[in-house]
């Protein structure tokens, strides 16, 4: 938990946060919303006992994690009292490191955006520089919260620079040192980070192209980035920053913000971006695979004679979608996807297409159309009597990775690890 003096003590001390009974409660309460649930209602529920359920939640209002949210008439009897989540009391970051960018949020315990910064990176830059810009920004975006600047359209805090992030300056010397006054485009930063008054941060989540080990937080051969393999991504963040850190690739990073956000069954997740890859999740779980290595969507192999991928193939699905897009033919890296995506979906039987990413975002009627023709060509061909795979945007635009980051901190607290 962050302090003023900004030394770290490690996450927040929920204690009442480890009992699995607890997270049961809190999901409900998340899930209920501001008009609150009653502790009847909770204990029918959950099949807890009245019992446990009045000490679960009075430890909770204890630790201010819930309070009452008015009175709700009852069948019989004194009118019941309600609760609600009380969001503000747990925050965690979001971190998402792309190749060319850096984005960051700050989340409350309801998923909810109170501050977000982006500014340019190159992942390429080396382990040393992308650590730094990891650990200015989270100062940076904890002063800017701090400071409780009017949130502009988009979310953004603070001023503004001409392409609409955050100006990276305003709010940046009350989380920094001396080292760390220079501009946010990367570089040297300081040994710690030095936030403002947040003391409800649980820690940060960072995802970021994978291949990589999620368990132990270390990265792969990260396509294109080969000098990555090896690195220990999240024990040097920990270190750096004092807290608890999780690493995760983009893609599952956003499969579980959409599965915690409402997304229900199995479905795939597809981001396009300056990459491509997929979050699958499967019956409500987040699916990682044996060696966390599930979702390389982008190095599926459709044209064995195409062009060479970085991964080391030729004809891979995202360099044939990254090809078509350099020559401006969006409808053409649609067509590419909506074949990757219609393999998935044969493979999988998955319910439903979620599309994401920058790309996407930047002509998403184009890719929608694109991807569900091929997928609805594909049905018609197989007799399909349901109709095909319904393919959508996904919600969050060109924050769902970095929502998604903050949610591997926080949907563990509400019995959501997976989904």
């Amino acid at each position: 938990m962050y302090r003023t003096n900004g030394a770290a003590t490690g996450g927040a001390n929920l204690p009442s946060l480890r009992s699995h009974n607890t997270a049961l409660v809190l999901d409900l309460l998340r899930t209920a919303g501001p008009d609150g649930i009653s502790r009847l209602e909770l204990a029918e529920r959950t099949g807890l006992t009245p019992q446990a359920v009045s000490k679960i939640t009075a430890r909770l209002r204890a630790e201010g994690l819930a309070a009452e949210a008015g009175r709700r008439a009852s069948t019989g009897g004194k009118p019941r009292t309600v609760l609600r989540l009380v969001p503000e009391a747990g925050h965690a970051i979001g971190v998402h490191l792309d190749r060319d960018e850096l984005r960051a949020v700050l989340v409350d315990l309801d998923g909810t955006v109170t501050a977000q910064r982006r500014i340019p990176l190159d992942l390429g830059a080396g382990s040393d520089a992308v650590v730094d810009a990891v650990v200015r920004e989270t100062g940076r975006l904890l002063a800017d919260a701090a400071e409780g600047a009017a949130p502009e359209p988009d979310g953004t805090r603070g001023p503004r620079t001409a392409d609409g992030t955050a100006d990276g300056t305003a709010g940046a010397r009350a989380a920094a040192g001396p080292e760390d006054a220079g501009p946010s485009e990367g570089g040297g930063g300081p040994q710690s980070a030095h936030p403002s008054d947040v003391r409800t941060l649980l820690g940060v989540g960072v995802a970021l192209p994978g291949p990589l080990d999620h368990d132990r937080g270390v990265l792969h051969r990260v396509t294109g980035f080969p000098e990555w393999d090896g690195f220990p991504l999240r024990d040097a963040l920990a270190r750096r920053l004092g807290m608890p850190v999780v690493v995760d690739k983009d893609t599952n990073a956003a499969a579980l913000g959409l599965a915690v956000g409402g997304e229900r069954g199995s479905f795939a997740y597809l981001h396009l971006s300056t990459g491509l890859g997929a979050g699958l999740v499967l019956g409500g779980t987040v699916h990682r695979g044996a060696r966390t290595g599930a979702g390389e969507f982008g190095h599926q192999v459709v044209q064995l004679d195409g062009p060479p991928c970085p991964c080391g193939n030729r004809g891979c699905v995202e360099a044939l979608c990254l090809a078509a897009i350099d020559h401006g033919d969006l409808p053409g890296a649609a067509r590419v996807l909506g074949v990757g995506a219609a393999n998935l979906a044969a493979l999988l039987d998955i319910d439903r297409v979620l599309l994401g990413g920058r790309t996407v975002a930047g002509a998403p009627e184009v890719f929608v159309r694109g991807v569900a023709a091929v997928l609805d060509d594909r049905a018609r061909r197989e007799g399909a009597t349901e109709g095909a795979v319904p393919v959508t945007l996904a919600p969050a635009g060109a924050r769902a990775v970095a929502e998604g980051a903050a949610q591997l901190l926080l949907a563990p607290l509400f019995g959501r690890a997976e989904g």
